[in-house]
């Protein structure tokens, strides 16, 4: 996995803010992981929200999907929202 490429999606995922805070996802801690597959040009982020009933979780994972999936290197991001009482649910939605 290039160290390169992660540093890109960091800096895509920089953009996405928590809408409550108003501070980056990446900078408040949320994206506890960041998989590639260069080869098949898939990401696998993983979100774990600081507050387990976050109403915005849905959103940042949306919107940390279409940041991943913006860059040229990265034609699918998988999300995976950990530590919420519907991670699941928006795993689902989010990933469809």
């Amino acid at each position: 996995m290039s160290e390169e490429l992660v540093q890109k999606l960091k800096t895509a995922l920089s953009t996405v803010a928590d809408p409550h805070m108003g501070v980056s996802i990446v900078e408040m801690g949320l994206v506890t992981g960041i998989e590639v597959d260069e080869e098949a040009k898939t990401a696998k982020i993983t979100i774990t929200p600081t507050n387990p009933g976050c109403m915005s979780a849905a959103n940042m994972a949306m919107q940390a999907r279409t940041a991943a999936e913006s860059l040229d290197e990265i034609d699918k991001a998988e999300i995976l929202v950990e530590g919420h009482m519907m991670a699941d649910a928006i795993c689902d939605m989010v990933n469809k």
